[in-house]
């Protein structure tokens, strides 16, 4: 299982990074350890990817099964609570992104996260994708 946070400006963009192994653009975020709370894997991953501590609780806005890699990811909208955006171990560069952004940049897999997020939707979204394509 996986967490990611799309974290929002006071503008209504959402702040991607590029990853360093495969350079793709996406959301913060990354699998949940053994003993780690769900908010707990949440604010880490964002932190250790982003240099940004979200304030928690962070809604809850989507889940999506990687129907190839067999993985289910949460999402949440998050906001950051305090820190400045910074490049990591596991991050090449980070953006904040608009909507047209987020489409331009990430595969339709990642963008469907990040836009669900900015949308809030309620009840949360429920998504299948092969790794790049909804399915």
């Amino acid at each position: 299982m996986s967490v990611a946070g799309v974290v929002v400006d006071h503008r209504g963009r959402a702040l991607l990074i590029q990853r360093r192994d495969n350079g793709r653009w996406e959301p913060p975020g990354g699998i949940v350890e053994r003993d780690e709370t769900l908010p707990e894997a949440l604010r880490r991953e964002v932190l250790e990817e982003t240099g940004i501590k979200i304030a928690l609780p962070a809604t809850l806005t989507g889940v999506y099964k990687n129907m190839t890699g067999l993985i289910v990811s949460l999402v949440f909208r998050c906001e950051a609570a305090d820190g400045t955006p910074t490049v990591g171990d596991e991050t090449r560069a980070l953006r904040w992104a608009t909507r047209e952004e987020v489409l331009q940049l990430t595969d339709e897999a990642y963008a469907i996260r990040v836009l669900d997020a900015l949308d809030a939707a309620s009840p949360p979204a429920v998504r299948a994708h092969d790794g790049v394509k909804l399915v």
